[in-house]
Formats: C-alpha cells, sequence, structure tokens
C-alpha cells in the first residue's frame, strides 16, 4: 500500500499523523544542525568582511613605514625666468636666480642648390662633419642627392646635429645643420677629405656649398646667470650641476626667487588613510565582539578568544610605541572616548618642522636625536604597527586560524545533519510500514466487527 494511502479505512493512523511526528523529530536533530550551519556561514562572511579591514589597515601602516615619504621636494617659484625641480632627498633652501643670458644652439646653412634632388658630387668619396669635439664621416658618392646628404647626416650625426632643407624660394634650397646641444664649444665645420664636392648638380667638383660656403647664421652660445648674487656660466639651459638634487631650466632673462621646501601632501594623504583604516577596523571589531544577552546585538565573535585578542592588541597599539622618540600620542594621533582617533595636524606639522629628521626616524626607522644630542636607532613605530597587524593578516596568522576553525564547524554540522537526515529517512521508512501494517489489522478486526453487529442486530429483531 503506498504512503498516500496511508490510514485510508482505518482513519487512525494517517500519512498526517507520520507527517507530524516526523516534524517534530526534524525540529529536535536537524533544526539546531541547520541553524548551526547558518551562523557558522555568517562567521565567516563576517570573517572575510574583517579580514578586507585588516589587509587595508595592514597597508596603511606598510606606506606609512616608507622614508621616501619625508624626502618628498616641492618647488615654489616666484617669477618666471626659470623653473625648478628638486628630487627626493636634496637640500632644502631658498634662493635667487636672475638669468642674464640665455645659451643658445649654433645654426648654419649651406650655399644655395637648385633642388632638393640635385647632386651634391661628382664622384665617390667622403668628408668629415665636426660638431663640437665630435667628428663624423659622411660617405657620399655621384648619385647622392642634397635630400641623401641630409638623411645621411642626420642617422650617423643625429646626437651631435640636426639636419634639414629649407626651400628659400624657386631654384633656391639650402641645407641648415643645427647643433643638438646649445653652447660656444659646439661649433659646427665641415671638410672634405675627397675634394669631390659639387656645387652645380654633379657637373662640377670642388664646391665650397658645405664647406668654406657653409655659413653661421646664430653662434652657439653659454648661459650665464648669477645664483644668490654669485657668478655662474653653463653650456646649456638646462642646469643639472648646480646644487645637488636641482634641475633649472633657464626660460628668459630676468629675476626669480625660489623656494624648494619638504612636500607634505602625500605624507598626510597617508596618515589620513591609517586614521580611517583604524577607524574602520576598530569599528568592525566592536561591532563583531560585542557582548549582549540579546542574540539580535549579540556580536557574532562575542566568544571568540582570537578575535577578541587582536580587538585587545590594536586599541592598545597608540601607546604601545613609547620609547626615546615617544609615542604617537606625540604626534597628533589621539582616541576619543568612543574609541574613534584622529590626527591634529598643526601638531604633526609642527613636530616636523622641529626636526624632520627625528620624525622620519619616529615613523619609518633611523636614528633619533635627544635634546641632549644622543643618538637612538629607531625601529619605526609604523614598522611596528605592521608588524603587529601582519600576525593577524599573513598566511596561516589568526585570521586564517579563525578561517579554519569556521570551516572545521561547517564540515562537522553539515556532517552531522546528513548523518541525522539518514537515521530520519530510515526510521519514519520502516514506521510507514509499520503504519500499514497495523491499518491492516484494524481494517481487519472492523469488518469481522461489523459482521458480528449485523447478525447480532438480526437475531434481535428476528
Amino acid at each position: 500500500m503506498g504512503i498516500s494511502s496511508l490510514g485510508a479505512g482505518s482513519g487512525i493512523l494517517t500519512q498526517n499523523v507520520l507527517d507530524q511526528l516526523r516534524k517534530a523529530d526534524e525540529a529536535q536533530r536537524i533544526t539546531p544542525l541547520t541553524l548551526n550551519i547558518a551562523n557558522e556561514n555568517d562567521k565567516s562572511a563576517a570573517r572575510d568582511v574583517l579580514d578586507a579591514a585588516m589587509v587595508n589597515f595592514r597597508d596603511a601602516a606598510h606606506e606609512l613605514q616608507s622614508t621616501t615619504l619625508f624626502d618628498t621636494r616641492k618647488t615654489e617659484v616666484t617669477g618666471t625666468s626659470v623653473l625648478v625641480s628638486a628630487a627626493g632627498g636634496s637640500d632644502i633652501q631658498s634662493f635667487t636666480l636672475d638669468v642674464t643670458q640665455l645659451a643658445k644652439k649654433q645654426i648654419s646653412e649651406s650655399g644655395s642648390y637648385s633642388a632638393d634632388t640635385a647632386h651634391i658630387a661628382t664622384g665617390t668619396g667622403t668628408f668629415d662633419l665636426k660638431i663640437g669635439a665630435n667628428l663624423h664621416t659622411i660617405n657620399y658618392d655621384a648619385t647622392t642627392t642634397l635630400k641623401d646628404l641630409k638623411n645621411s647626416i642626420n642617422k650617423i650625426a643625429g646626437t651631435d646635429v640636426n639636419a634639414s632643407i629649407v626651400q628659400i624660394k624657386t631654384g633656391d634650397f639650402k641645407l641648415f645643420l643645427s647643433a643638438a646641444n646649445e653652447g660656444t664649444s659646439q661649433t659646427i665645420s665641415i671638410t672634405d677629405t675627397s675634394g669631390l664636392l659639387s656645387d652645380d648638380g654633379g657637373t662640377k667638383s670642388g664646391g665650397t656649398n658645405l664647406t668654406s660656403g657653409l655659413v653661421t647664421i646664430q653662434s652657439g652660445q653659454d648661459a650665464t646667470f648669477d645664483f644668490n648674487g654669485q657668478s655662474i656660466t653653463r653650456s646649456s639651459n638646462t642646469v643639472t650641476d648646480l646644487v645637488s638634487g636641482y634641475t633649472v631650466s633657464l626660460h628668459e632673462l630676468g629675476k626669480s626667487t625660489v623656494n624648494v621646501s619638504q612636500d607634505r601632501k602625500d605624507l598626510e594623504k597617508r596618515v589620513d588613510s591609517f586614521v580611517k583604516q583604524y577607524n574602520a577596523v576598530v569599528g568592525k571589531l566592536a561591532e563583531q565582539t560585542k557582548s549582549s544577552t540579546d542574540s539580535k546585538t549579540r556580536g557574532i565573535f562575542s566568544n571568540d578568544s582570537i578575535v577578541k585578542s587582536m580587538q585587545s592588541s590594536i586599541q592598545n597599539m597608540l601607546g604601545s610605541i613609547s620609547n626615546a622618540g615617544g609615542n604617537l600620542l606625540d604626534y597628533g594621533f589621539d582616541i576619543d572616548k568612543s574609541g574613534v582617533m584622529s590626527v591634529d595636524k598643526t601638531v604633526l606639522n609642527e613636530k616636523i618642522d622641529a626636526n624632520s629628521a627625528n620624525v622620519k626616524a619616529f615613523f619609518a626607522g633611523g636614528e633619533y636625536t635627544d635634546s641632549l644630542n644622543n643618538v637612538t636607532t629607531l625601529t619605526g613605530a609604523f614598522s611596528s604597527f605592521y608588524t603587529t597587524i601582519n600576525l593577524f593578516t599573513k598566511t596561516n596568522g589568526d585570521l586564517d586560524q579563525v578561517k579554519d576553525s569556521i570551516n572545521e564547524n561547517l564540515k562537522n554540522y553539515e556532517d552531522r545533519k546528513t548523518s541525522a537526515i539518514k537515521r530520519i529517512d530510515a526510521k519514519y521508512e520502516i514506521m510507514k510500514k509499520q503504519f500499514t501494517a497495523y491499518n491492516n489489522i484494524i481494517n481487519k478486526f472492523s469488518s469481522a466487527s461489523s459482521v458480528f453487529t449485523q447478525l447480532a442486530n438480526k437475531s434481535t429483531n428476528g
């Protein structure tokens, strides 16, 4: 007899009775395991959120270990005669630059050719092209045109000189040679070593258009300027050897005032990031470890010793770094009553103004010099913070242990639930068969009782 017909006839041991019994069994054996699995999945999601917040916090601490944060420079120029850039770690100072002469490149032009396709020689030969101290040998032959020559010069001597052809007017083409670098030392000259150059398209040799006929139309010139009143001469308008780490670009005549200072924009940005990530982690930990008798408000990790230990370690970080350099409270960092971190930039900048090297040593590590000139080598507060936080976030660290524990609990609960379901399935399969058998017996007794009743009724009526 099928399960759908269970109880038919007797109306006693029905499918509804069996379903109610199973529901009661599942409520006692399955539902608690289902709730435990859901709770562990919630823990897993919360752990992932916490892990992401901790990684961001760790990275923010790591960025403040960088010594280059304190080496960045910014320049402010009053005036338009120069531009100045300063490399990291270069000198901090103010100075004046008075440009009295800009450097120029030598520019020379050849004699006139009838076209850029005109041949420049009567046969195969060479000439020497000299730019300053550098000598280049240029080959030619009877088929070499002015245009070919330009291309050959740029290919062979392009690091020292730039060649171009300019059409002055119809039938008047000239080769222009411009020194690649400025200065009086970059003179340009051509010496024909074969004597086969031609001025008339390759008909007659001994041409001078490229040799003695090469005319200087702009002489090379050195730059001159005063640095804090000291007269300086350089061969280029780009000066990289004035002050170590400085690049000075001379643009026009006149005086400019330059101020090179520490650029704290990136440092302040990373300090703000650290504060933001600290508050995010502390807020998340407070939420997840909150104690309460109300399950709706109780933190999901309120009984987890590892997570609560993380919370204590992070909350204690602010005052934990105390050595020759002091602690973060001395540098403008603070925690209010609700546990929220803030930083007073005025206090921090005052510290940097007073002794940037000491702040750098306290933040990132290095030599710290106290008021008595005693020197102490510091590890760096944010290096210590990074080490502490990394204990939680590294592979096989504390958060990985929390994850492993959750996964182990999940597997245990899922295995127990699977086993419990199998046991209940087996139990109620047996009970279904038993109910069917009992119903058959009840139906037989009911049929026999009906016969006796009918016989008794006939006897009484008869």
